[in-house]
């Protein structure tokens, strides 16, 4: 995208108009200033909407990147650009959750535009009666199931090309990025939501 000079862009604050009396009759001084107020008007404009371009939701384009820098987020060009603009404006409320299981589902959504269901700890277990006996030893790794966020598809066939859609290796470097080191997370693929979540979509 250019901020250069744009053809036909008219400057709000002409610089022939603001000149002394003696000059407004002056056919080479309004040409002249003219010209400036054709490399000028793109500047005026930027400046008029400054605000938008600090939005993600209407900042240009080419400056996703340049803003998710700002807020740590991530923002890949390759993503529609509907998404990459979610992916800048939610990147400080991801930066909140971080390292949890809300956390890790919002950013496999937000990034991905998949669903998530996280079970296990990652091995922490506390109780809340003091001197009472310690709870059950947790499971030691973190399962992290992911599907579609369209669903289950209808027949067998199509529930495989489902799960095809989503990418496993983009998935596992996501989990492996946003867990906690001291975690072991095992990434599953499903062609649709498990059972368990049938009910709530």
């Amino acid at each position: 995208m250019s901020r250069a000079a744009v053809p036909s862009l008219p400057s709000r604050y002409p610089i022939g108009e603001q000149l002394p009396a003696l000059y407004a009759d002056d056919d080479f001084a309004q040409r002249f200033t003219a010209g400036l107020d054709t490399v000028l008007a793109p500047v005026f404009t930027t400046l008029d909407n400054l605000p938008s371009y600090f939005d993600p939701r209407l900042a240009p384009a080419d400056f996703l990147a340049w803003l998710a820098t700002w807020v740590g987020g991530t923002d890949d060009p390759r993503w529609p650009l509907a998404l990459r603009r979610e992916a800048v404006a939610g990147a400080v409320e991801l930066h909140r959750w971080s390292g949890t299981r809300r956390g890790l589902v919002e950013a496999l959504r937000l990034v991905l535009d998949v669903s998530a269901e996280i079970t296990g700890d990652g091995g922490a277990a506390w109780s809340s009666t003091a001197g009472g006996a310690l709870p059950p030893a947790p499971a030691e790794e973190v399962l992290v199931r992911v599907w579609p966020r369209h669903g289950r598809t209808a027949d067998a066939e199509n529930s495989v090309d489902a799960a095809r859609e989503v990418d496993a290796d983009r998935v596992r470097a996501l989990v492996r990025s946003l867990c906690p080191v001291h975690t072991v997370c095992r990434v599953e693929v499903l062609p649709g939501p498990p059972a368990n979540e049938e009910g709530r979509q």
